[in-house]
């Protein structure tokens, strides 16, 4: 073996040896998170699952617009299908947080998680997506080998690994999680080398509450230079961390970015609504904690294994190797179509249906155009006893310019995401089925006096042309649905523009 030889087969080791203790912390983490996403989901299962609710399954599937976009909830178009698919999801989350039947727990949590996602697809943030690509590249690992109940129960067969004599393991699913790892953060930095973020009023303008910001990220706003610094820090470390990640797996190295990154997740959790983006990513740099911290932490300072392999010979074989290699291309493909010029033409028809297939989008453009602009949504709805009231936000006074909290008064993000996209062309055809499930379900909630009689569900923008923050805002006003809805003929306007007259 020549010199260059050596180097590259160190430099792979180094980089993508992953300890099978640091795959078992991801392993657990997801199945966590899996398992919460489906109890949070169900607040809002009839209103997003149910066949006559948000999202009706025609409407999704043609919103995909192809077949390769699968989910098991387009099976059944009933309510009960819904919620038995979340108790799937629930379910499969415990068994791979537990690491019992890990492989199949592992192929369930993808499938419910890509059905669930699929399914409620305006609501789909880049979190979820994330959390689908981890754990289709965790259906491959040896993630189970240790702190499962499958390895408890291999023990009292006297088949336990000995985690001591091999705590790494080196595999092709495991270079693809690193390059996921690292294609995020690629995607987000190369998306945000433009003006806004060059300037450095991006991180300002997102943190709003009329953008992503939370009330503590809103108060951040206030703080004009921190803001500043923090832009250029977060393009700066977006940039960097992934060739740092690639280049080298030092511990000191790769510790230096694992608390770099869980303090960057844990404030965009505090500072933004983003979903499940913060804990998805805290989750997924627990991989990546270095064989020398587990052997400090749990056994003392011992030599630097550079070559540690597991003991147990990997499962699949060949056929495994192959389809993680054909599932890698794949990604490595999409996310050139994604990050590149080549974005400006159609993915190829095979792409694109093997993309679809896989679940491995690989469209990280996260806050890489951050307008100057404040933007929020209303609802406003009109009771049987001529009351207005804002019905997105449970019936309080309705405020049509620039309500107090802007998008935090939403119930959660699930609706912040769905309202901030709404008005994209795209997804506008789900509007009036939203404005219908949200009339419907007010209805059966509320007495008949309390009765909605009609709903209009706007969305408003104020842009500041100026883009110093003191110049004139112009307000851009789109009424996105209204119910009962509006005719072909266009009957009922006149109705609706002469109320509005008399209320005013």
């Amino acid at each position: 073996m020549g010199r260059m030889a050596r180097w590259a087969a160190t430099w792979a080791d180094h980089t993508f040896a992953l300890d099978l203790r640091s795959l078992a912390c991801l392993r657990v983490a997801l199945g966590l998170i899996v398992c919460a996403d489906a109890v949070l989901r169900t607040r809002d299962a009839t209103l997003m699952l149910a066949p006559d609710g948000m999202f009706p399954p025609p409407l999704v599937r043609s919103f995909f617009g192809d077949r390769w976009a699968w989910s098991l909830g387009f099976f059944v178009d009933a309510t009960w299908w819904g919620m038995l698919l979340l108790a799937l999801e629930g379910l499969a989350g415990i068994a791979l947080a537990a690491g019992l039947g890990t492989r199949p727990a592992s192929c369930l949590a993808w499938v419910a998680v890509v059905s669930v996602l699929r399914r409620t697809a305006p609501a789909t943030n880049a979190g979820d997506e994330w959390l689908a690509c981890l754990l289709f590249w965790g259906m491959f690992l040896p993630w189970g080998e240790v702190w499962s109940i499958d390895d408890r129960r291999r023990r009292r067969h006297g088949a336990s690994l000995r985690v001591d004599a091999a705590p790494a393991t080196w595999s092709l699913a495991g270079v693809a999680l690193v390059l996921q790892i690292a294609a995020v953060y690629l995607g987000a930095a190369i998306s945000k080398w433009n003006p806004t973020w060059l300037s450095g009023d991006a991180v300002a303008s997102a943190l709003s509450i009329h953008d992503h910001g939370t009330v503590w990220g809103d108060a951040l706003t206030r703080q004009t230079a921190a803001c500043r610094v923090l832009t250029w820090a977060v393009l700066g470390l977006e940039s960097a961390a992934p060739f740092a990640l690639v280049a080298t797996g030092r511990p000191t190295v790769r510790i230096a970015l694992l608390a770099m990154f869980l303090v960057f997740h844990a404030a965009t959790a505090v500072l933004m609504s983003l979903g499940l983006f913060a804990a998805v990513g805290a989750a997924a740099w627990l991989a990546l904690i270095p064989t020398a911290c587990w052997d400090r932490w749990l056994h003392g300072p011992v030599t630097p294994i550079l070559r540690a392999r597991a003991e147990r010979t990997p499962r699949g074989g060949w056929l495994e190797t192959w389809l993680v290699a054909a599932a890698l291309a794949v990604a490595v493909a999409a996310f050139l179509h994604a990050a590149t010029p080549w974005r400006a033409s159609p993915m190829p028809s095979p792409l694109a249906a093997a993309v679809r297939a896989t679940c491995l989008v690989q469209d990280w453009d996260m806050f890489g155009e951050v307008r100057r602009q404040r933007q929020w949504v209303y609802g406003r709805g009109t009771l049987a006893d001529g009351r207005t009231v804002d019905v997105l936000r449970d019936g309080r006074p309705l405020e049509d310019t620039l309500p107090r909290g802007g998008f935090t008064t939403l119930p959660h993000h699930r609706w912040h995401k769905l309202f901030w996209e709404l008005p994209e062309p795209d997804r506008r055809r789900f509007a009036p089925s939203v404005a219908a499930a949200l009339a419907h379900d007010w209805n059966r909630r509320h007495t008949p006096a309390d009765r909605l009689v009609a709903l209009d569900i706007v969305a408003v923008r104020l842009f500041d042309e100026a883009g110093d923050g003191a110049g004139q805002e112009t307000r851009q006003e789109l009424f996105l649905a209204t119910w009962p809805p509006r005719d072909a003929t266009g009957r009922g306007n006149l109705d609706r523009w002469l109320r509005d007259q008399v209320g005013e």
